[in-house]
């Protein structure tokens, strides 16, 4: 593979909330994409979006010079990189985008060395909205030949690109991002309740807190929507809860406290523990609230 290339042929495993849009935004620049799924609802989303679904994905993988994937977890991590391996051929690039741990993404290098294909761990900062909008933040490791070649690929999903080693560090670095944004719904439901028990307004905090030192991007992106208290989520609080064992994980691991992260970690099983799971992450808002006695709040 050349270093600059027209058109190249893609297949995107993996097309949920953050994979389609990917996908769609890499077809829309003109390569050539085809996607697989397990999910019969998200493949009829993908052909709506005007995405050719793969009728053989075994024979989808053999012709692509580039793989993409977008999975929940470490286990679906690991049963695509086995397919990834069997069944592409040597010399191709598979690029990874999802949230996993270290060690699993470490195994998956080595399957992909193995069979002689360039293995990228490609991780996005961003939720739903901003992949629709091509605004992710895009953190890379792996070769670096790899990611000069497929660099023009990455612009296509958002404007901010980093090239951070040759190994996990950009996996790493997705838990770092992780870290903060969790601890910001968790500083936020601190505030918003210490607020509320003092008789301040709802409203006049938000529009208070989108003007004042604290706005960060973040919190500027949550205030008109948490402003009505609508926790309608871009990654819920199951998915937090699934980032932030991964991050404990990684701390453990090199022996870093993490003693706030625990914490949030733990209210954030309490939110689950009260029908929260599927709603918004900061619904801890509403977890420490009611631990507040504001419960006419909901």
């Amino acid at each position: 593979m050349s270093a600059v290339i027209q058109k190249i042929a893609v297949h995107f495993l993996g097309v949920g909330k953050m994979g389609l849009p990917m996908a769609g935004h890499l077809h829309a620049a003109g390569h050539a994409v085809t996607v697989s799924d397990p999910s019969a609802e998200r493949q009829q989303l993908a052909k709506a979006e005007g995405l050719l679904v793969a009728t053989d994905a075994a024979q989808a993988l053999a012709a692509a010079d580039v793989i993409f994937s977008s999975l929940p977890n470490d286990a679906a991590l690991l049963a695509v990189s086995a397919q990834v391996a069997a069944q592409a051929r040597k010399g191709c690039i598979y690029i990874d985008t999802s949230t996993v741990s270290q060690q699993a993404s470490a195994q998956v290098a080595s399957v992909c060395v193995a069979a002689g294909i360039t293995y990228l761990r490609v991780t996005v900062s961003g939720n739903n909205k901003m992949a629709e909008a091509a605004q992710l933040t895009v953190m890379v490791s792996g070769p670096r030949v790899a990611y000069d070649q497929v660099l023009s690929l990455l612009q296509q999903l958002g404007p901010h690109h980093f090239y951070l080693g040759q190994a996990e560090e950009s996996r790493l670095m997705k838990l770092v991002v992780n870290l903060m944004i969790a601890q910001t719904s968790a500083m936020l439901s601190e505030g918003l309740t210490l607020g509320q028990k003092g008789g301040l307004q709802w409203q006049d905090m938000w529009q208070v807190l989108s003007a004042s030192a604290v706005a960060s991007p973040i919190l500027k992106a949550k205030s008109v929507q948490l402003g009505v208290r609508d926790y309608t989520p871009t990654f819920t609080v199951e998915q937090m809860t699934k980032d932030l064992d991964l991050i404990l994980d990684a701390g453990a691991a090199v022996h870093a406290p993490l003693p706030q992260t625990s914490l949030t970690h733990q209210l954030m099983h309490a939110a689950m523990a009260q029908g929260d799971g599927l709603l918004d992450y900061a619904a801890i808002i509403r977890t420490v609230e009611r631990n507040a006695g504001l419960t006419s709040q909901e």
